[in-house]
This record gives C-alpha cells, sequence and structure tokens, in this order.
C-alpha cells in the first residue's frame, strides 16, 4: 500500500509539471522583468509615431509608423497601438479613453478614390465592425476590452491589408487566449495585450506585414 500511494504521488506531481510547461518560458522571463516592467512598456510606446509624445515613449526604437495612401490607416493604428500598450499595461481606464478615441478616429475614416468599388465596400464593412468594439471597449471591463480587442485586431489586420503599410507590422499570436489570438505590432517584441502583467511575454512573432 504504502508503494502504491507512492507511484500515485509520483505520478500526480509528473502531471502538475507537464500542466505548468505551458508558457515557463515567458513566465520566467516576466519574473526576471518585474523589477523593469515599466521600461518594457515605454519600450513598445516609443515604437508609435514620433509625434505622438503624449504617451511614454522613447529613442530606443527608431520606428516611425508611415501608411501608404490617405492619413485615415495612419490614424486608425496610431490609435489601435495606443490602445493595445493600454491593455498591456493593464490600464483599464486609459483602455477606455483610448477605446473612445479610436472609435472617434474609426468613425472619421473617408474611404479614398484610389480604392476599387470592391476594397470600398470591404473598408466601409470593416470600419463599421472596428467602430462597435472601440465603442465596447470604451466601456468595460478590462476582461471585457480584450475580448473585443481580440476582434479590433482582426479588423485593423484586415484595413492594413487593403490600405498597406510601409513600415513592417507583426502580426503576434498568443496561442494561450482564448482558443489562439493575434494582435499587430511595430515591434518584434512580444507584449502580450490579452494578459498584460500576468505572462507579458506569452507569445510569438506570426509574420511580417510589409
Amino acid at each position: 500500500m504504502s508503494k502504491l500511494k507512492s507511484t500515485l504521488g509520483i505520478v500526480a506531481i509528473a502531471f502538475i509539471t507537464l500542466t505548468a510547461m505551458s508558457c515557463k518560458d515567458n513566465k520566467n522571463e516576466q519574473n526576471n522583468a518585474d523589477g523593469n516592467h515599466s521600461e518594457m512598456i515605454a519600450d513598445e510606446d516609443h515604437s508609435k509615431m514620433n509625434h505622438d509624445n503624449s504617451d511614454e515613449h522613447h529613442d530606443g526604437d527608431k520606428k516611425e509608423m508611415a501608411m501608404s495612401g490617405d492619413g485615415n490607416s495612419q490614424a486608425v493604428l496610431k490609435d489601435y497601438f495606443n490602445l493595445k500598450n493600454a491593455l498591456v499595461a493593464d490600464d483599464n481606464a486609459k483602455a477606455k479613453t483610448l477605446g473612445a478615441t479610436l472609435a472617434t478616429t474609426l468613425g472619421n475614416f473617408d474611404v479614398s478614390s484610389n480604392f476599387s468599388d470592391t476594397q470600398k465596400a470591404e473598408l466601409k464593412d470593416i470600419i463599421e465592425d472596428a467602430v462597435e468594439h472601440a465603442e465596447h471597449i470604451s466601456e468595460s471591463d478590462i476582461d471585457h476590452q480584450r475580448e473585443h480587442f481580440k476582434i479590433l485586431s482582426k479588423d485593423v489586420s484586415d484595413m492594413v491589408a487593403i490600405t498597406g503599410t510601409e513600415n513592417t507590422l507583426y502580426q503576434q499570436f498568443c496561442p494561450m487566449y482564448d482558443g489562439g489570438s493575434a494582435w499587430l505590432s511595430l515591434s518584434k517584441d512580444i507584449k502580450n495585450p490579452y494578459y498584460g502583467s500576468q505572462m507579458l511575454n506569452c507569445g510569438k512573432v506570426q509574420k511580417e506585414i510589409n
């Protein structure tokens, strides 16, 4: 009986160990990074447009956002990245404000005559859906904000597929959130908007968008 208990104990420990493996490396990286969490958030912030000095960003990353075509998509992406950074920082109040800002920017999106009729129709549908989710983010708790941000990220990705980008964007992917969820970033560095400080570095670069 003693040997049986010992064997069952070993099996239980092995199961717990295997269960804990998911994103283990990312959690270890987060543990090592606790002391400079603010600095890492700032690292992402500076990758936004250089003229966006109202949010904490610095000179480490020289990327500037420069979209092809008119300024519609550029303005949307700027506000999208600001919102993403608020979710990375677990800042519910700031995400509400930035969700409202993004909803306004999306509402002002003027489909350019440079697009085909098909593209105009697609952009109209994308923008309408994105406005709805940005508005929900402006009124929700952070858990629901992240749920809407997942769909919003898909809308913004679909927009970029039509409008194009002069700068490289990175589609990043978290396999753990809601069966797998993607978002866009200006940096290769993983800063997870779905888990924030809980698992800041959980995810991978899925593809580059040029």
